[in-house]
């Protein structure tokens, strides 16, 4: 018997068949990755249906490849104003090319890999790290307490910390960890791995990150410029975009974009930008209460401020409508809850087009108009924020 050693999903799309044992169905049914059934007749006859996200990953010898409903090019925009808003990766789109790829993997890794290779062709950027040690010489300042401490009045070696001047710096270190990131992952093309691999080798001086830890972060600045963007791509390949562990006895090893988290960050990023013209801050996330002892806790995606801190509008992005069995509504229920928490006569729920249509409703006794927005997310650039500009208007003038 044959087994399924290879599953191509699209996004949300419908079940697939597939031929597995019965541990590797069970591996990917609990993997949080996919769901996965099996045939109640046969244990080797399995449907397996993607979730909202895309990428690629391995799970227990499968190799799973998710593409995204979305045209990668699209993905790729939208994740590269989130990181950037003022640049994104629009003024190097002749150099990553991303059309030209099909695949979330293989656009992504020739876009990393063209980056990288652009900031190093000056060379390995360095900085001062500072470094604690023991030598046989002093060097920098010597670390007393640690010294008394540790060699109990023994005068070598010196416990010592000191600036070394080095290419052991954060910006080096995340362009090399997300090159052994992607070099991990299926679907990567020959082509574009060999140069992963001369990139890796020009970072060979450079500390692999620790697993488990936060990445290390980096301050953009004028000597830094040329590493900007590669750095930024590589923190969106890192920052909670991987997935490396173990589910049971199964390990799930590659990469995936949650892409209502891709769509939320945009719609947000987006938001926040429209809205500059009218005054005020925004917020992300922002703390609020529902109830008078503040026990129910409320974090709408974006709140629109005056300048001295009275919520203006409120906004929440949703990729797709959550309709939890019993509550089809769940959405329009958590923005009039937003609405009642912040004292506001009107709240704004934006769609990815084609997931909910367009809608006004007013609530009946409370007099609260939630409006529903839909966003094309394959329209050209320019237009798709000139769309998120005419919601930003919605908010500044009201209902």
């Amino acid at each position: 018997m044959t087994f399924t050693r290879r599953l191509d999903l699209t996004e949300r799309g419908g079940w697939t068949p597939a031929r597995l044992p019965p541990a590797t169905g069970q591996a990917l049914a609990a993997s949080g990755v996919v769901e996965a059934r099996p045939d109640p007749y046969d244990p080797t006859r399995w449907e397996v249906r993607p979730l909202t996200r895309a990428g690629a990953v391995r799970i227990a010898g499968v190799d799973v490849s998710i593409a995204p409903k979305i045209p990668v090019r699209r993905l790729f925009f939208l994740l590269g104003y989130t990181a950037d808003p003022t640049r994104g990766w629009r003024t190097e789109e002749e150099l990553v090319e991303t059309a030209a790829h099909a695949g979330v993997v293989p656009a992504l890794a020739h876009a990393f890999e063209r980056l990288a290779d652009r900031a190093l062709r000056q060379g390995l950027l360095q900085g001062y790290r500072t470094v604690n040690d023991a030598l046989p010489v002093v060097r920098g300042r010597v670390r007393t307490t640690d010294q008394m401490r540790r060699r109990y009045g023994v005068p070598l070696p010196v416990e010592v910390t000191y600036d070394e001047f080095t290419v052991d710096i954060p910006e080096n270190q995340l362009l090399l960890a997300a090159a052994e990131r992607l070099l991990r992952l299926p679907d990567v093309p020959a082509d574009t791995r060999h140069r992963l691999l001369r990139l890796r080798a020009r970072l060979g001086d450079v500390s692999p990150l620790v697993p488990g830890r936060p990445l290390p972060r980096w301050r953009s600045s004028r000597l830094n410029t040329r590493y900007r963007a590669p750095c930024r791509f590589a923190e969106l390949l890192l920052n909670g975009t991987s997935v490396e562990h173990r589910r049971g006895d199964a390990r799930v090893d590659g990469f995936l974009f949650d892409l209502a988290k891709v769509f939320e960050d945009f719609v947000c990023t987006a938001l926040a930008q429209a809205l500059r013209p009218y005054g005020g801050r925004c917020r992300a996330q922002a703390r609020h209460h529902l109830d008078e002892a503040s026990e129910i806790v409320l974090r709408p995606d974006l709140v629109h401020y005056s300048d001295d801190g009275v919520p203006l509008a409120v906004a929440d992005a949703k990729y797709k409508a959550e309709k939890p069995e019993g509550f089809p509504a769940a959405d329009l229920y958590q923005m009039l809850a937003y609405c009642t928490a912040l004292g506001l006569p009107a709240g704004h729920l934006i769609y990815a087009k084609g997931n909910e249509p367009q809608a006004r409703h007013t609530v009946r006794h409370a007099g609260t108009v939630i409006t529903q927005h839909a966003l094309e997310l394959d329209e050209e650039p320019s237009r798709l924020l000139a769309a998120v500009g005419r919601i930003a208007a919605r908010l500044a003038t009201g209902p």
